[in-house]
């Protein structure tokens, strides 16, 4: 671009051996004529600045807002942002606008919507409507590489058989869970084809208008026992639940450069899978606590105690977090820190069906349980950045 306009900059100065100067011998720009009206012999003879245009294209097309690399880089920054703030505020967003509707002459809306709502309120403890279209949208591929995030696989899952997959640590949002099994980005279908998998969560979010489609459309159902019991019993085989065990306690003890799960008093999730024969599978995430900082409040201080209240009588933890902001690393803002994020799924661990299971059959299993997510961390921790001395710690 600097060649082209100096080349112009020349005929307008007169410049001597400028290459579009008549006066100065210059051979001309490519159709322009002296100033007696005479071709120039540049002209003539077919050359010109054709070579100058073109490294002035080439210029162009190398200016940095125009770079791909960085251009993707951003789109994944974007994607994740998006996430991030449906994560936070899409419900209470939604709901807001459709109060405020009913204030407008597009009240019809609202009730229409209000009124199939009401129809349509148990389909989320039935599996919900997945959409593979939503969970192939090409935003949670940009999701994916901004960490980026992997998902491996170490044994075969039958398709005869049903399977509750216990996550661990929760992070602050649970970035792997989401990305690995409400996508199709890490290619979850693929890897265990023939398994249909259900990520569990908070069922308040499913009271939320909009919020709930776009959790439904990804496989995301309640954590109850409604609808754990419908999906282990009344939805064929072939079924895996993922259930974020340590859930909100966990999430308040999230913290980069520490592996620690709440797991040693969690056991209804194997109670569960005892009633249904569903086989347990241990996922560990290496690198979900890494992507966010958080303030940590100690036990009997008053940010704990507001904390525990929350999570008692409404089911979260308020987290005060931050990451990166959104143009640059170096501020703070709601943007994930880009970590790798790898998440392992391990053997699964084979159930009996049992209706009515002792405290001691219950207590059998998740000793078992522990023992093979501790043994699956221990087996894959050097593998992604952590030392040979790293120990799990279970709470």
């Amino acid at each position: 671009m600097k060649t082209l306009i100096a080349a112009y900059s020349g005929v307008l100065r007169g410049e001597r051996g400028s290459p579009g100067c008549p006066a100065a011998g210059g051979r001309g720009l490519p159709g322009f004529h002296g100033w007696a009206g005479k071709p120039q012999e540049g002209f003539r003879k077919g050359r010109g600045t054709g070579s100058s245009i073109l490294s002035a294209l080439q210029d162009l097309f190398s200016i940095t807002w125009l770079n791909r690399s960085k251009v993707e880089k951003q789109l994944q920054v974007i994607s994740v942002l998006q996430w991030v703030l449906s994560f936070l505020v899409l419900g209470v967003a939604c709901s807001a606008i459709l109060m405020y509707t009913f204030c407008t002459d597009c009240w019809l809306i609202a009730v229409l919507y209000f009124t199939w709502l009401a129809f349509d309120w148990n389909t989320p403890k039935k599996g919900g409507r997945r959409s593979q279209w939503v969970r192939n949208w090409a935003v949670w591929r940009y999701f994916r590489d901004y960490f980026p995030i992997q998902l491996v696989k170490t044994h075969n899952l039958l398709t005869t058989r049903n399977y509750i997959f216990g996550y661990h640590p929760h992070g602050i949002m649970g970035l792997g869970a989401f990305c690995n099994f409400s996508t199709e980005a890490t290619e979850v279908s693929k890897k265990f084809p023939g398994i249909r998998p259900y990520l569990a969560t908070l069922a308040g979010n499913f009271r939320m208008p909009v919020l709930r489609e776009y959790l439904m459309s990804g496989g995301i159902c309640p954590v109850n026992r409604d609808t754990i019991d419908y999906l282990l019993s009344k939805n064929g085989s072939g079924n895996a639940i993922i259930i974020v065990v340590g859930g909100a306690a966990e999430s308040l003890s999230s913290m980069p450069g520490k592996n620690a799960v709440t797991l040693r008093n969690r056991k209804g999730f194997v109670k569960l899978a005892l009633r249904h024969g569903a086989d347990l599978v241990p996922t560990y995430s290496f690198g979900e606590n890494e992507v966010y900082k958080q303030v940590i409040f100690e036990e009997g201080s008053w940010g704990r105690w507001v904390q525990k209240k929350f999570q008692k009588y409404i089911g979260f933890a308020p987290c005060i977090f931050h990451g990166r902001g959104l143009f640059s690393s170096d501020t703070w803002g709601l943007v994930p820190y880009s970590k790798p994020i790898t998440t392992v799924v391990g053997e699964p661990i084979t159930i009996p069906k049992l209706e009515h299971p002792t405290q001691q059959d219950i207590d059998l299993y998740h000793t078992m349980y522990m023992e093979a997510l501790v043994n699956l961390f221990n087996k894959h921790k050097t593998k992604f950045g952590l030392p040979e001395t790293e120990v799990l710690e279970v709470n």
